[in-house]
């Protein structure tokens, strides 16, 4: 069973025949359908169906010579909205399986995001046509677990100091990657200074209070984050099959924007806009061609 069919909906099933039915059903019944006829070890297909707004269940497999479709594997999705960032992506197949991982250098984030490619098969399509650089990119994710946080105070005056600390640390990064060695000096004296910040404030104060929001690796998969970050938009739909509640909302986290779904059981506290999440998202992406 893959471990986040409950964001999407499905958190009551336990049975690999119980998650038969539904696999079938996305074969049968897809809202979206792509092919890849020319691959090297036969027809690639790729199903998708939605179970609730913008989110469902991918199933991937091959057709044999007979015309047969064999499932090879299947994933949960959400589909997040807008362009989260316009930088260059570079994407690599998995070595188990017919699935593709994405990479990206935000520099808002400050490292290299990891995501799972959600439109492998459009990919494969695409890169046969020499279609792939510099594409727009949606980010996603899938949250297991994760709780709302109260926001922190600031006056007008502070968030935009905040931001244009934000703006002159991405320039800084942008400098320390092309070799400037003034710009790293500065972001070494910038860390040490947050850091004596921290060390200071933390012996009377929460930690959360401190830090407003963070993007940064969970376990040892690759493309699982720990995220805080503040709620803009929040949507509430259903699981049309189960009936689960879902929670999705549109995050800021380190000055980037994009969009988490939730089972609502998973969830604790209430959210609101201006409120914070902070969960463990799979963090998945979309490459518009």
């Amino acid at each position: 069973m893959h471990s986040y069919l409950k964001a999407v909906g499905f958190s009551e099933i336990k049975k690999r025949a119980e998650m038969k039915e539904i696999l079938l059903d996305v074969i049968r019944n897809y809202d979206e359908k792509n092919v890849v006829s020319d691959h090297p070890d036969g027809t690639f297909a790729e199903f998708s169906k939605s179970y609730g707004y913008d989110c469902g269940i991918t199933v991937c497999g091959q057709y044999d010579e007979d015309n047969r479709f064999h499932v090879e594997y299947y994933y949960p999705f959400f589909k997040g909205t807008g362009i989260t960032t316009n930088e260059p992506v570079t994407v690599e197949r998995h070595a188990d399986k017919e699935s593709f991982a994405g990479a990206c250098d935000d520099l808002r984030i400050g490292i290299t995001l990891i995501f799972y490619l959600q439109n492998g098969a459009r990919y494969m399509l695409e890169k046969s046509k020499g279609n792939v650089l510099n594409k727009p990119l949606t980010l996603s994710g899938l949250a297991d677990e994760g709780r709302i946080l109260l926001p922190v105070l600031k006056d007008k005056e502070a968030v935009k100091v905040e931001k244009e600390t934000s703006k002159n640390r991405s320039s800084l990064i942008a400098a320390a990657r092309n070799g400037d060695e003034e710009a790293m000096e500065s972001l070494t004296m910038e860390d040490m200074d947050t850091y004596s910040m921290i060390s200071h404030r933390i012996v009377n104060e929460d930690i959360f209070t401190i830090v407003d929001s963070y993007f940064m690796p969970h376990g040892i998969q690759c493309d699982q984050y720990g995220i805080l970050g503040e709620i803009q938009e929040i949507h509430h739909t259903r699981n049309e099959v189960t009936n689960e509640e879902l929670i999705q909302m549109t995050v800021e986290s380190n000055n980037m924007q994009f969009d988490i779904c939730i089972n609502k059981k998973d969830l604790l506290g209430e959210p609101e806009i201006g409120r914070r999440f902070r969960g463990n998202i799979w963090l998945q992406g979309q490459i518009h061609f």
